[in-house]
């Protein structure tokens, strides 16, 4: 039931932020400094289109779209933007959500998380506190020991395999 609800919320906040992208907050017109702190025009020359979408604009990748959400090797979750190293392979659980998602960070210090207020309810944001990009969002249905589940976009992260 979760897997498909999650499915369904995935979709239409995909889209419904696609439809809506004059709505949509651009995350590096946050007024926080950031360690790396690039211009809208860097940021789009660096990224691709999904990944600016979803790191800069909040948006949402689909639902089971990212080979990340299936990855069981050994290593390291940086941020796509800044590299940033974020989550241990050692926290990632299969949620059934079908986002990549951990029950805890890395460092604390490098995830930032906000209230975000869109689609009609409040949920944790949550960021990257180097560069700002969007990742996600945190909610505490995850398993033990913290309880929580950082459901993030694949597109978000890139994997750095053990050594």
């Amino acid at each position: 039931m979760i897997t498909l609800l999650s499915a369904l919320f995935g979709v239409f906040s995909c889209s419904q932020a696609q439809k809506n992208s004059a709505n949509v907050s651009d995350a590096s017109s946050d007024s926080k400094p950031r360690q790396v702190d690039r211009s809208d025009t860097e940021w789009r020359q660096l990224l691709d289109a999904q990944e600016y979408y979803v790191l800069r604009q909040k948006g949402t990748e689909r639902p089971f779209s990212s080979p990340l959400n299936d990855n069981k090797k050994q290593g390291v979750y940086v941020c796509a933007a800044c590299k940033t190293p974020l989550f241990s392979s050692d926290t990632k659980f299969d949620s059934g959500t079908g986002w990549p998602s951990f029950y805890k960070p890395l460092n604390a210090k490098n995830i930032e998380e906000d209230t975000d207020r869109s689609m009609g309810m409040a949920r944790t944001e949550v960021l990257c506190d180097v560069c700002g990009g969007h990742l996600g969002h945190v909610f505490d249905d995850g398993p033990k020991p913290t309880g929580l589940r950082y459901c993030l976009n694949g597109v978000a992260l890139e994997f750095k395999p053990k050594k």
